[in-house]
Protein backbone atom coordinates (compact mmCIF):
# COMPACT_ATOMS: atom_id res chain seq x y z
CA UNK A 1 0.00 0.00 0.00
CA UNK A 2 1.30 3.64 -0.71
CA UNK A 3 1.76 5.89 1.77
CA UNK A 4 1.28 9.26 0.85
CA UNK A 5 2.82 11.79 2.75
CA UNK A 6 1.82 15.34 0.74
CA UNK A 7 3.58 17.48 3.40
CA UNK A 8 7.09 15.45 3.59
CA UNK A 9 9.42 17.89 1.93
CA UNK A 10 12.74 16.03 0.78
CA UNK A 11 16.06 17.75 -0.52
CA UNK A 12 16.71 14.59 -2.50
CA UNK A 13 13.25 15.28 -4.79
CA UNK A 14 13.51 18.34 -7.16
CA UNK A 15 9.55 19.82 -7.13
CA UNK A 16 10.45 21.12 -10.59
CA UNK A 17 12.08 20.20 -13.81
CA UNK A 18 13.60 21.47 -17.12
CA UNK A 19 12.67 19.66 -20.40
CA UNK A 20 13.32 19.90 -23.99
CA UNK A 21 11.04 18.99 -26.45
CA UNK A 22 12.62 17.59 -29.60
CA UNK A 23 11.74 19.08 -33.20
CA UNK A 24 14.55 17.10 -34.54
CA UNK A 25 15.17 14.28 -32.63
CA UNK A 26 17.25 11.56 -34.27
CA UNK A 27 19.34 8.66 -32.76
CA UNK A 28 22.69 9.69 -32.37
CA UNK A 29 25.76 7.34 -34.17
CA UNK A 30 27.83 9.76 -32.49
CA UNK A 31 27.22 8.31 -28.78
CA UNK A 32 26.79 4.83 -30.12
CA UNK A 33 30.18 3.71 -29.59
CA UNK A 34 30.36 3.49 -25.99
CA UNK A 35 26.50 3.35 -25.48
CA UNK A 36 25.10 -0.16 -25.45
CA UNK A 37 21.76 1.16 -24.47
CA UNK A 38 21.32 3.02 -27.62
CA UNK A 39 19.42 1.01 -30.49
CA UNK A 40 19.45 3.06 -34.16
CA UNK A 41 16.45 1.91 -35.95
CA UNK A 42 16.74 1.13 -39.48
CA UNK A 43 13.15 1.62 -40.96
CA UNK A 44 11.99 4.24 -38.76
CA UNK A 45 12.26 7.51 -41.18
CA UNK A 46 14.03 10.75 -38.67
CA UNK A 47 10.79 12.73 -38.87
CA UNK A 48 8.42 10.05 -38.00
CA UNK A 49 11.10 9.50 -34.75
CA UNK A 50 11.42 13.57 -34.49
CA UNK A 51 7.32 13.33 -34.29
CA UNK A 52 6.88 10.39 -32.09
CA UNK A 53 9.42 12.00 -29.43
CA UNK A 54 8.01 15.30 -29.45
CA UNK A 55 4.91 13.89 -28.52
CA UNK A 56 6.28 11.75 -25.69
CA UNK A 57 8.23 14.87 -24.10
CA UNK A 58 4.89 16.88 -24.01
CA UNK A 59 2.66 14.19 -22.85
CA UNK A 60 5.01 13.49 -20.01
CA UNK A 61 5.41 17.28 -19.35
CA UNK A 62 1.34 17.61 -19.27
CA UNK A 63 1.29 14.52 -16.61
CA UNK A 64 3.96 15.75 -14.23
CA UNK A 65 2.30 19.41 -14.53
CA UNK A 66 -1.31 17.46 -13.61
CA UNK A 67 0.61 15.84 -10.83
CA UNK A 68 1.89 19.07 -9.30
CA UNK A 69 5.28 19.06 -10.51
CA UNK A 70 6.72 22.65 -12.42
CA UNK A 71 8.19 21.84 -15.77
CA UNK A 72 9.70 24.19 -17.65
CA UNK A 73 9.72 23.16 -21.10
CA UNK A 74 11.92 24.10 -24.33
CA UNK A 75 11.60 23.35 -27.14
CA UNK A 76 14.80 22.12 -29.30
CA UNK A 77 16.24 24.43 -32.06
CA UNK A 78 18.61 22.65 -34.86
CA UNK A 79 19.19 19.58 -36.14
CA UNK A 80 22.68 19.65 -34.79
CA UNK A 81 21.89 18.51 -31.30
CA UNK A 82 20.48 15.01 -31.88
CA UNK A 83 20.50 14.03 -28.10
CA UNK A 84 18.79 18.02 -26.69
CA UNK A 85 16.43 16.14 -25.38
CA UNK A 86 18.47 14.71 -22.39
CA UNK A 87 19.61 18.23 -20.79
CA UNK A 88 20.47 16.55 -17.54
CA UNK A 89 23.81 16.01 -18.75
CA UNK A 90 25.05 19.23 -19.41
CA UNK A 91 23.69 21.30 -16.63
CA UNK A 92 22.69 20.79 -12.75
CA UNK A 93 21.45 23.16 -10.30
CA UNK A 94 22.12 22.61 -6.36
CA UNK A 95 20.52 23.93 -2.79
CA UNK A 96 21.89 27.76 -2.30
CA UNK A 97 21.27 29.40 -5.77
CA UNK A 98 24.30 27.29 -7.51
CA UNK A 99 24.39 26.16 -11.24
CA UNK A 100 27.29 23.60 -12.94
CA UNK A 101 27.43 23.47 -16.09
CA UNK A 102 29.40 20.06 -17.91
CA UNK A 103 32.36 19.18 -20.33
CA UNK A 104 30.81 16.50 -22.97
CA UNK A 105 32.84 14.21 -24.68
CA UNK A 106 30.43 14.20 -28.14
CA UNK A 107 30.98 17.44 -30.11
CA UNK A 108 27.59 17.53 -31.26
CA UNK A 109 26.19 17.53 -27.62
CA UNK A 110 28.70 20.36 -26.58
CA UNK A 111 26.23 22.46 -28.80
CA UNK A 112 23.34 21.61 -26.43
CA UNK A 113 24.25 24.23 -23.92
CA UNK A 114 21.50 27.19 -23.78
CA UNK A 115 22.03 30.34 -22.44
CA UNK A 116 18.32 30.78 -22.50
CA UNK A 117 17.67 28.38 -20.03
CA UNK A 118 20.40 29.28 -17.53
CA UNK A 119 18.35 32.60 -18.02
CA UNK A 120 15.22 31.24 -17.60
CA UNK A 121 16.98 29.82 -14.38
CA UNK A 122 18.34 33.14 -13.07
CA UNK A 123 15.10 34.97 -13.57
CA UNK A 124 12.96 32.39 -11.74
CA UNK A 125 14.78 31.28 -9.36
CA UNK A 126 17.51 32.44 -6.91
CA UNK A 127 21.35 31.93 -8.48
CA UNK A 128 24.10 32.59 -6.60
CA UNK A 129 26.55 31.39 -8.87
CA UNK A 130 27.07 29.69 -12.79
CA UNK A 131 30.32 27.19 -12.22
CA UNK A 132 31.22 26.28 -16.17
CA UNK A 133 33.45 23.06 -16.07
CA UNK A 134 33.02 23.04 -20.14
CA UNK A 135 36.48 24.73 -20.55
CA UNK A 136 37.89 21.45 -19.80
CA UNK A 137 36.60 20.17 -23.02
CA UNK A 138 40.37 21.52 -24.74
CA UNK A 139 42.10 18.97 -22.69
CA UNK A 140 39.56 16.03 -23.20
CA UNK A 141 38.44 15.79 -19.45
CA UNK A 142 34.08 15.48 -19.45
CA UNK A 143 31.81 14.83 -17.20
CA UNK A 144 28.96 14.53 -17.91
CA UNK A 145 26.18 15.87 -15.10
CA UNK A 146 23.72 14.24 -13.71
CA UNK A 147 23.86 11.14 -16.06
CA UNK A 148 27.77 10.22 -14.95
CA UNK A 149 27.07 11.56 -11.20
CA UNK A 150 24.05 9.86 -9.22
CA UNK A 151 24.17 12.13 -6.17
CA UNK A 152 22.92 11.96 -3.02
CA UNK A 153 21.51 15.24 -2.10
CA UNK A 154 21.28 13.61 1.91
CA UNK A 155 24.23 12.54 2.57
CA UNK A 156 26.42 14.41 0.16
CA UNK A 157 27.99 11.22 -1.60
CA UNK A 158 28.49 11.30 -6.04
CA UNK A 159 27.93 8.36 -7.23
CA UNK A 160 29.98 7.77 -10.36
CA UNK A 161 30.77 5.00 -12.51
CA UNK A 162 34.36 5.27 -14.78
CA UNK A 163 33.79 6.13 -18.36
CA UNK A 164 34.65 8.32 -20.91
CA UNK A 165 32.03 9.98 -20.04
CA UNK A 166 33.20 10.79 -16.23
CA UNK A 167 36.94 11.81 -15.77
CA UNK A 168 37.96 11.61 -12.33
CA UNK A 169 39.87 14.73 -12.11
CA UNK A 170 36.74 17.35 -13.32
CA UNK A 171 34.76 14.90 -10.34
CA UNK A 172 37.09 15.49 -7.77
CA UNK A 173 37.07 19.63 -9.06
CA UNK A 174 33.25 19.15 -8.82
CA UNK A 175 32.80 17.40 -5.67
CA UNK A 176 35.40 19.98 -4.02
CA UNK A 177 33.26 22.95 -5.46
CA UNK A 178 29.76 21.46 -4.42
CA UNK A 179 30.42 19.65 -1.02
CA UNK A 180 30.01 16.06 -2.17
CA UNK A 181 32.47 12.99 -1.48
CA UNK A 182 33.31 11.33 -4.77
CA UNK A 183 32.48 7.50 -5.24
CA UNK A 184 34.09 5.79 -8.01
CA UNK A 185 33.56 2.47 -9.25
CA UNK A 186 33.69 0.10 -12.22
CA UNK A 187 30.55 -0.99 -13.51
CA UNK A 188 29.71 -3.51 -16.63
CA UNK A 189 26.44 -5.40 -18.26
CA UNK A 190 26.14 -8.88 -18.20
CA UNK A 191 28.26 -8.72 -21.34
CA UNK A 192 30.87 -7.34 -19.94
CA UNK A 193 30.46 -3.95 -21.71
CA UNK A 194 31.67 -0.87 -19.27
CA UNK A 195 28.23 1.24 -18.45
CA UNK A 196 28.35 4.55 -20.08
CA UNK A 197 26.75 6.50 -17.70
CA UNK A 198 25.77 6.11 -13.70
CA UNK A 199 22.26 6.86 -13.95
CA UNK A 200 21.20 3.92 -16.34
CA UNK A 201 21.77 1.92 -12.97
CA UNK A 202 21.43 3.71 -10.47
CA UNK A 203 18.65 5.84 -8.84
CA UNK A 204 19.12 7.53 -4.89
CA UNK A 205 15.05 8.53 -3.66
CA UNK A 206 14.83 9.80 -0.29
CA UNK A 207 14.05 6.45 1.16
CA UNK A 208 15.09 3.73 -1.21
CA UNK A 209 17.59 3.45 -3.57
CA UNK A 210 17.54 1.48 -7.55
CA UNK A 211 20.54 -0.23 -7.90
CA UNK A 212 22.25 -2.89 -10.14
CA UNK A 213 24.33 -4.47 -7.44
CA UNK A 214 25.27 -7.11 -10.41
CA UNK A 215 27.05 -5.24 -12.22
CA UNK A 216 29.62 -3.43 -9.77
CA UNK A 217 33.01 -5.12 -10.29
CA UNK A 218 35.06 -4.37 -7.58
CA UNK A 219 32.65 -6.86 -4.35
CA UNK A 220 34.66 -4.31 -1.62
CA UNK A 221 33.41 -1.37 -3.46
CA UNK A 222 29.90 -2.79 -3.90
CA UNK A 223 29.82 -3.26 0.14
CA UNK A 224 30.94 0.36 0.50
CA UNK A 225 28.50 1.53 -1.66
CA UNK A 226 25.45 -0.50 -0.42
CA UNK A 227 26.77 0.09 3.54
CA UNK A 228 26.37 3.86 2.89
CA UNK A 229 23.32 3.59 1.20
CA UNK A 230 21.85 1.05 4.07
CA UNK A 231 23.30 3.21 6.88
CA UNK A 232 21.72 6.41 5.71
CA UNK A 233 18.02 4.73 6.49
CA UNK A 234 17.57 3.78 2.48
CA UNK A 235 16.26 0.35 1.61
CA UNK A 236 18.09 -1.13 -1.26
CA UNK A 237 16.18 -2.18 -4.49
CA UNK A 238 18.30 -4.99 -6.10
CA UNK A 239 17.97 -4.70 -9.54
CA UNK A 240 18.89 -7.43 -11.90
CA UNK A 241 20.82 -6.81 -15.55
CA UNK A 242 17.92 -7.37 -17.67
CA UNK A 243 16.06 -4.79 -15.61
CA UNK A 244 18.71 -2.14 -16.13
CA UNK A 245 18.23 -3.24 -19.40
CA UNK A 246 14.87 -2.19 -19.68
CA UNK A 247 15.94 1.02 -17.83
CA UNK A 248 14.89 0.50 -14.81
CA UNK A 249 17.68 2.19 -12.92
CA UNK A 250 16.67 5.20 -15.08
CA UNK A 251 14.17 6.74 -12.73
CA UNK A 252 14.12 9.99 -10.63
CA UNK A 253 12.15 10.85 -7.50
CA UNK A 254 10.08 14.52 -7.71
CA UNK A 255 8.39 16.47 -5.34
CA UNK A 256 4.78 16.95 -5.93
CA UNK A 257 3.13 19.76 -4.00
CA UNK A 258 0.32 17.71 -3.54
CA UNK A 259 0.67 14.02 -4.07
CA UNK A 260 4.27 13.81 -1.90
CA UNK A 261 7.00 11.87 -3.21
CA UNK A 262 6.84 10.42 -6.85
CA UNK A 263 8.65 8.42 -8.50
CA UNK A 264 8.97 8.98 -12.68
CA UNK A 265 10.03 5.89 -14.65
CA UNK A 266 8.99 5.00 -18.27
CA UNK A 267 6.22 2.31 -18.76
CA UNK A 268 8.74 -0.04 -20.18
CA UNK A 269 10.80 0.44 -16.46
CA UNK A 270 7.92 -0.21 -14.76
CA UNK A 271 6.64 -3.28 -16.46
CA UNK A 272 9.84 -4.64 -15.42
CA UNK A 273 9.68 -5.00 -11.86
CA UNK A 274 8.50 -7.34 -9.78
CA UNK A 275 6.01 -6.92 -7.44
CA UNK A 276 7.58 -7.29 -4.40
CA UNK A 277 9.68 -4.53 -6.04
CA UNK A 278 6.83 -2.12 -6.23
CA UNK A 279 5.55 -2.56 -2.93
CA UNK A 280 8.77 -1.66 -1.53
CA UNK A 281 8.84 1.93 -3.78
CA UNK A 282 5.44 2.13 -3.29
CA UNK A 283 6.07 2.33 0.56
CA UNK A 284 7.09 6.03 0.26
CA UNK A 285 6.75 7.73 -3.72
CA UNK A 286 4.14 7.15 -6.19
CA UNK A 287 4.72 5.56 -9.24
CA UNK A 288 4.78 7.66 -12.33
CA UNK A 289 5.02 5.51 -15.82
CA UNK A 290 5.39 7.54 -18.47
CA UNK A 291 5.66 6.61 -22.03
CA UNK A 292 9.40 6.93 -23.31
CA UNK A 293 9.49 3.87 -25.75
CA UNK A 294 11.16 6.45 -28.93
CA UNK A 295 13.23 8.43 -26.56
CA UNK A 296 14.79 5.14 -25.52
CA UNK A 297 15.54 4.23 -28.91
CA UNK A 298 18.59 7.21 -28.12
CA UNK A 299 20.23 5.31 -24.58
CA UNK A 300 18.30 7.11 -22.50
CA UNK A 301 14.76 7.19 -20.88
CA UNK A 302 12.83 9.31 -17.93
CA UNK A 303 15.86 10.45 -16.16
CA UNK A 304 18.14 11.15 -19.07
CA UNK A 305 15.05 14.01 -19.97
CA UNK A 306 14.75 15.76 -16.68
CA UNK A 307 17.11 18.32 -15.49
CA UNK A 308 16.22 18.81 -11.45
CA UNK A 309 15.77 22.08 -10.26
CA UNK A 310 17.45 22.00 -6.49
CA UNK A 311 16.77 26.08 -5.99
CA UNK A 312 14.70 28.39 -4.14
CA UNK A 313 11.94 30.24 -6.18
CA UNK A 314 10.88 33.33 -6.94
CA UNK A 315 7.75 34.34 -7.18
CA UNK A 316 6.32 33.55 -11.09
CA UNK A 317 3.61 32.54 -12.72
CA UNK A 318 1.72 29.19 -13.29
CA UNK A 319 4.12 27.07 -16.08
CA UNK A 320 1.59 26.69 -19.38
CA UNK A 321 2.38 23.41 -21.28
CA UNK A 322 1.73 23.99 -25.54
CA UNK A 323 -0.83 21.22 -26.67
CA UNK A 324 0.84 18.77 -29.07
CA UNK A 325 -2.24 19.40 -31.39
CA UNK A 326 -0.79 23.28 -32.18
CA UNK A 327 2.47 22.03 -33.78
CA UNK A 328 2.61 20.58 -37.28
CA UNK A 329 6.33 19.50 -37.33
CA UNK A 330 7.02 18.10 -40.77
CA UNK A 331 6.85 22.02 -41.42
CA UNK A 332 9.17 22.98 -38.96
CA UNK A 333 12.99 24.38 -40.74
CA UNK A 334 16.07 23.89 -38.98
CA UNK A 335 17.40 27.23 -37.52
Amino acid sequence: MTIHKPNFRSVQAPSAVVMVRPLFFSVNKETAQDNSFQHIGETEADIDLAEQAYVEITTAAEELNRLGVDVHLFDDKTRETPDSVFPNNWFSTHPGGHVAIYPMHAESRRKERRSDIIEMLKTDYRVQDVVDYSGMEADSLFLEGTGAMVLDHIDRVAYAVLSNRTDPIVLERFCAHFSYEPMVFEARDGANVPIYHTNVMMCIGSHFALMGTDMIVDPARKREMLGRLENSGREIIHLDNDQVAEFAGNAIELQSKTEGLLLALSQRAYNSLRKDQIEAIEKSARLVPLNMKTIELAGGSVRCTMAGIHLNARERQPVEIEPVETVALREVEPT
